[in-house]
């Protein structure tokens, strides 16, 4: 188990990303997936109000309603670890006090509980002050509709003012970070985002950690994946790449396990790094990923994956 930054949430170190369920995973799917990620060990969810907001016909808030009929399915609400956004849904975009206020009641009645246990911001709103999205997540913190706020796709300089501010305010400030990072997408939270992270022991839950499936293996060269994703994961098939899987390779027959839980277990072990999201259309993705949650590398096979992608 891990424990969120300073917060009293310990969850299995695996966040199960939401943003299929409503879109490569209907309902039943989805139940199935969430039926095995608990009976797994797992408790941590992740979705968004926007989820899935980019299928015809859907308007955004369909992961949280499955979500939310799950729990009620299950009576399990006290079981299970909730994080969900503001910020990016058509319906209320951005991150003002009304598009807050609006976003979590909504969020809310789609999960059917009257709290999340984690609410992001799940852009830096450069239309919004700063002052006012930061105390306008406070405000819900204080009327208990979120027990904790995060940060998702902020600057290293704009989250330390964010953190900043908060702390002015006397406001809930953020205990999580939401980065795109993973083993072939480094740049953007390595240095000073990460060092901020690590010095403000906020949990970081890296999005994309298998970047769109490529570190799961099977886009390879002159394979063909008939997958939603198949178009974002191939544009890594470069030499770079290429260099990346077979490194995998070698780590994966070195421990015995797949190239997923390699790749989430590299991430795992990066500064900073809480709980990698990753997400199962099926039930038979997620052994994988349960797996990464547990792997423990040696610094010698670190040291290989991480030279690789360099």
């Amino acid at each position: 188990m891990t424990r969120i930054g300073t917060t009293d949430l310990d969850v299995l170190p695996l966040n199960l990303g939401g943003n299929v369920f409503g879109w490569t995973a209907d309902q039943d799917q989805s139940f199935a997936v969430l039926d095995a990620f608990a009976a797994a060990g797992g408790s941590f969810i992740d979705t968004a109000d926007v989820y899935s907001q980019w299928v015809e016909g859907n308007s955004g808030g369909e992961s949280e309603a499955i979500i939310g009929a799950w729990l009620a399915a299950r009576g399990n609400r006290d079981d299970i670890v909730i994080a969900t956004k503001v910020g990016q849904a058509s319906a209320q975009p951005g991150t003002s006090r009304a598009a807050v206020q609006t976003a979590i009641d909504g969020s809310l009645r789609r999960l059917g509980t009257d709290h999340v246990d984690l609410y992001y911001a799940h852009i830096d709103d450069q239309d919004t002050p700063l002052e006012e999205t930061v105390a306008a997540l406070g405000e819900v913190v204080t009327q208990g509709k979120a027990r904790y706020v995060a940060a998702s796709n902020f600057t290293a300089d704009r989250l330390a003012q964010a953190l900043a501010i908060a702390d002015d305010l006397g406001v809930a400030r953020f205990v999580a970070l939401q980065p795109h990072y993973n083993l072939v997408h480094r740049d953007e939270y390595e240095g000073a985002l990460q060092d901020l992270a690590v010095a403000e022991n906020l949990a970081v839950l890296p999005y994309w950690s298998l970047a769109s499936g490529f570190l799961t293996g099977k886009y390879r060269d002159g394979e063909t994946v008939d997958s939603q994703r198949a178009g974002g994961a191939a544009r890594y098939l470069d030499d770079r790449g290429r260099r990346v899987l077979a490194a995998l390779d070698a780590v994966a027959a070195d421990t015995g396990a797949s190239v997923t839980a390699v790749a989430l277990a590299w991430l795992r072990a990066q500064p900073g790094i809480a709980a990698p999201i990753a997400s199962a259309r099926t039930v038979q993705q997620l052994p994988d990923l349960i797996a990464g949650a547990t792997l423990d590398l040696t610094p010698e096979q670190l040291t290989t994956l991480t030279t690789a992608s360099a």
